[in-house]
């Protein structure tokens, strides 16, 4: 079990969301249609997460690197997925100065890790080390299939908040509709809600692969200097909130963006400072520089 309880937080929020999700069906034709859009949603986020690692890849315009081009990823990414004994991810590299990282792949057979050359110019390699540590950690986990479910749910939530939306607005006067109003406002209540149980997932998560991959490092204080050191990159050359760039962001060791372009509710990441104190503690002492 995790230190902080992450994996009860995560089946609690998995259990908040279906109860959302079966809550809001329920006002439906007595929840008859709530598995049509269920396998809708279902279908949709197999097929991204069957091809997450193109997507995201893609959005971030990466090319693969050979181990000549990069040997001191590839020498530390070999040597972290053989201690964990799983195989190693295909490689490569974004040509973004932006710093961050991000893993994807629907399994560790069939997975890519990649750095920004804004990231690798960054970090010395002890520091390098602590952040690949932490997306290996983000596939051995299987969380992209956590991420894949939970955005399932919440796809499923808003299709049916819309459906609610054009129920109160045009239904019928069938006396056992429920009160318009009611419908119009668990419309965008509810998915509302969904989205931020999804991203309350998405920092769990993060809060996971931090702790499983100082484990695997044996260096969390390496990881806690990167990421103060991608707080300061971050905010020097943030990424502009594209569509496709937003849609990977949950991936990335860092949030992209500017701080003021996202709230705290609103966050695909825990704050920089939670993550690094927990860094600490798990070392036993301050980060070092």
């Amino acid at each position: 079990m995790h230190n902080h309880f992450n994996g009860l937080k995560t089946a609690a929020l998995f259990g908040a969301i279906w109860a959302l999700l079966l809550g809001i069906g329920s006002l439906i034709g007595g929840g008859r249609y709530i598995w049509l859009f269920a396998l809708i949603g279902v279908a949709t986020t197999f097929y991204g997460y069957w091809n997450s690692d193109k997507i995201a890849i893609r959005a971030m315009h990466a090319y693969p690197v050979s181990e000549a081009q990069a040997p001191a990823m590839y020498r530390i990414v070999r040597e972290l997925s053989t201690a964990a004994g799983k195989p190693m991810p295909r490689l490569y590299v974004s040509p973004t100065e932006a710093p961050n990282a991000f893993a994807t792949g629907r399994n560790p057979k069939n997975a890519a890790v990649c750095a920004t050359e804004g990231l690798l110019g960054l970090l010395d390699e002890r520091e390098l080390r602590g952040v690949l540590g932490h997306e290996l950690m983000h596939v051995y986990n299987r969380d992209i299939l956590t991420s894949s479910v939970a955005a399932a749910i919440a796809g499923v939530i808003t299709s049916i908040g819309q459906m609610l939306m054009f129920t109160s607005m045009f239904g019928g006067s069938d006396e056992n509709r429920p009160n318009p109003l009611a419908l119009l406002a668990m419309s965008f209540l509810a998915p509302m809600a969904a989205m931020m149980i999804q991203l309350a997932i998405s920092r769990t998560r993060e809060f996971d692969a931090d702790e499983d991959g100082s484990r695997l490092t044996g260096d969390p204080l390496a990881l806690a200097s990167a990421l103060r050191k991608l707080e300061a990159g971050v905010a020097r050359a943030p990424l502009a909130p594209q569509r496709q760039i937003v849609n990977a962001s949950h991936m990335m060791i860092a949030n992209p963006f500017r701080a003021q372009d996202v709230s705290r509710f609103f966050a695909t990441h825990p704050p920089m400072e939670q993550r690094i104190a927990r860094l600490q503690r798990l070392a036993g002492g301050p980060v070092q520089h």
